[in-house]
């Protein structure tokens, strides 16, 4: 089973070299961490950086310099700093190559819900529409199931929706999943976690097609 680093280093297996990548609150900025070096990625923030880099350490941290989760962040050399207008360009220009989520909810048809829920107090909906409206690829970080060992992979969505039939790959603490026509079709399995496990914490369809081998880190 992973944790919420295990999940990030996992997804950023799926940067690849000259991505543009935007990053949600939550989970996703732990991906920044655990790129290859060996790539040239950019990483924008909607609101108005570009050229993030991984998370400054305890003591060098500039208050000015954050992401859009208000977390503060490093620059790599050449970064840029503009508008949210300018920021927001980009993403609806289809110039992000990847969009990594985090999510509540996620159907087995490829919606998601990561923006509300009815009667709690959330950060609200930011930048994550257009992300979804506009991105031609995204990811989502997730835990596999809530605090009371419910399904967050669902058959539909029950919490509003922040896009419909977007997402088409899933990194939970359990599982690397893929969104298909007929569900969740299961790719990996988390160190120590059987498919058994998998299944039982998925109340969506869940497609599993021979061995079902455990992901590298």
């Amino acid at each position: 089973m992973l944790d919420k680093n295990g999940i990030a280093k996992r997804i950023a297996k799926e940067v690849q070299d000259g991505y543009y990548v935007n990053l949600g609150i939550g989970i996703p900025t732990l991906v920044a961490n655990f790129v290859r070096e060996d790539i040239s990625v950019e990483f924008q923030s909607e609101n108005g950086v570009l050229g993030m880099g991984p998370f400054p350490f305890e003591g060098e941290e500039d208050a000015d310099i954050i992401n859009a989760g208000k977390q503060t962040i490093t620059t790599l050399p050449g970064a840029s700093f503009f508008d949210s207008a300018t920021s927001f360009g980009m993403i609806r220009g289809k110039h992000v190559d990847l969009t990594i989520l985090g999510a509540m909810e996620v159907s087995e048809n490829g919606d998601i819900a990561n923006w509300k829920i009815p009667g709690k107090m959330v950060k609200g909906m930011g930048g994550a529409m257009d992300l979804v409206a506009s991105a031609e690829n995204i990811i989502v970080a997730m835990m596999h199931t809530n605090r009371a060992g419910e399904s967050k992979l669902l058959k539909n969505c029950t919490l509003p929706l922040t896009g419909v039939e977007c997402v088409k790959k899933i990194v939970t603490n359990l599982a690397v999943l893929e969104v298909t026509n007929e569900g969740f079709l299961l790719l990996e399995r988390a160190p120590g976690v059987t498919v058994e496990e998998i299944q039982k914490a998925t109340e969506g369809n869940l497609i599993i097609k021979g061995d079902v081998p455990e992901m590298i880190l």
